[in-house]
């Protein structure tokens, strides 16, 4: 994989991304404005790192591991205006500032407990996933969304 999210490089490159938006960056498509954007890459985050998401029970993670993880973790794009899950969705408003500092400290957070600490772990709705798949699901979701605000 090219992008590994582990590599200092390849977050720093995210983080000044981030950096250059700004309150008012018009999304190219979807409904989030760019607040509520940085809110919902922090879900990814939130899942993986906090206790605050409930997890799938035994039926759904089954389903999600046929149906979702192949998009999530796979190689090709996701498609704009695309499907998300339930907790993923941000409808109220949120604070650009703190939700940008929170999504940076994500990364960096990240990057630092590097790809080791995440080689076979359990992921919040997907079962275990290689420190590969883990790379690709961070990077993919952050570089698309990203992308939605030109950035």
């Amino acid at each position: 994989m090219t992008n590994n999210i582990f590599e200092k490089s390849v977050t720093d490159s995210l983080i000044n991304r981030i950096n250059q938006l700004t309150p008012t960056t018009p999304n190219q498509w979807g409904k989030m404005n760019v607040a509520q954007m940085l809110a919902h890459c922090n879900v990814t985050y939130e899942t993986t790192y906090e206790n605050q998401h409930p997890k799938p029970n035994a039926l759904v993670k089954f389903m999600l591991k046929i149906l979702a993880k192949p998009t999530v973790v796979g190689s090709k794009p996701y498609k704009k205006n695309g499907q998300t899950a339930p907790h993923f969705i941000i409808k109220e408003s949120k604070d650009f500032e703190a939700e940008k500092v929170r999504l940076i400290q994500y990364l960096k957070k990240t990057q630092e407990l590097g790809e080791e600490h995440f080689h076979n772990r359990e992921s919040h709705s997907f079962g275990r996933l290689s420190q590969e798949e883990w790379s690709t699901m961070f990077y993919k979701h952050l570089d698309h969304h990203l992308r939605q605000f030109g950035v």
